[in-house]
């Protein structure tokens, strides 16, 4: 898909940023500067075949994963059977933690839902090192980095990822594409869903980096059972930025510019 988009860009570029499979949206700058932010969308609408994205130089580069990464280490515990299903407890270590939702015995799927750091850190111990990297090797899955703590290696920048690879990602696991089991690329997409109302259903896994101030929303939106895939990349610009408040409000800006959530598509 990189070497496939890279020649989508070389062309939109002499042809006024546009051709017949990708447009640049440059009206999307208002809603970033709106929330006090720079980054990067991108949205593909799957039955057309069509990319439109906002910043295609930042779509391309890598930044950590943050907690998006939980999508890949849900993948491979469930793959391994360090995850049994989304009812599996992990037990809280009884530490105390900034965030009161991780201060509790948790299983999967809330684990995912609260972004719950202990919860997947144990997972990937669990997991282990050689079987991580195999993994990341298999789903050639950003720079395949999983140096230093096997606990942490997603969140301290040592393993990174480009918009346009979380996209690929996201869209091979709604598609069941990935190398993994049926049944466990079932149960992250069920994890996935964030809501679901009439008119339209919408999947997404969050991840922020506090370090970094950056954050991410990757997954999917689905209007008469059609799948549109996108990517929000974003990066905090001043001081004490509730960056977790703002990618959320900037995403539904951003579908609505398009006309989703009302059942139109």
């Amino acid at each position: 898909m990189r070497l496939f988009y890279a020649l989508l860009i070389t062309s939109a570029l002499f042809s006024s940023c546009s051709i017949n499979n990708l447009t640049i949206d440059e009206e999307l700058k208002s809603y970033f500067e709106k929330y006090k932010v720079t980054g990067s969308f991108a949205l593909f609408d799957n039955a057309q075949g069509h990319f439109t994205i906002y910043d295609s130089a930042t779509y391309r580069k890598r930044f950590t994963p943050a907690s998006t990464f939980k999508i890949v280490n849900s993948l491979i515990g469930l793959e391994t059977g360090k995850i049994t299903d989304e009812n599996m407890i992990i037990s809280w270590d009884g530490v105390t933690r900034s965030f009161p939702d991780w201060n509790q015995d948790l299983n999967m799927s809330k684990a995912f839902e609260y972004s719950s750091v202990p919860y997947y850190q144990e997972v990937a111990r669990r997991i282990g090192r050689d079987t991580m990297q195999y993994w990341l090797d298999t789903l050639a899955y950003g720079n395949k980095n999983c140096s230093g703590a096997i606990d942490s290696f997603w969140l301290n920048n040592n393993l990174q990822i480009s918009p346009d690879e979380q996209l690929g990602l996201v869209k091979k696991l709604y598609f069941e594409q990935l190398p993994f089991q049926k049944r466990t690329q079932e149960i992250v997409k069920k994890v996935m869903l964030r809501e679901s109302t009439d008119l339209y259903k919408l999947s997404f896994k969050t991840g922020w980096s506090l370090q970094e101030n950056l954050g991410w929303i990757v997954g999917w939106i689905e209007e008469n059972r059609r799948p549109y895939f996108f990517v929000l990349f974003t990066r905090g610009t001043i001081p004490n930025q509730d960056l977790p408040a703002v990618r959320e409000k900037l995403l539904k800006d951003i579908l609505a510019h398009y006309d989703f959530m009302k059942g139109k598509k």
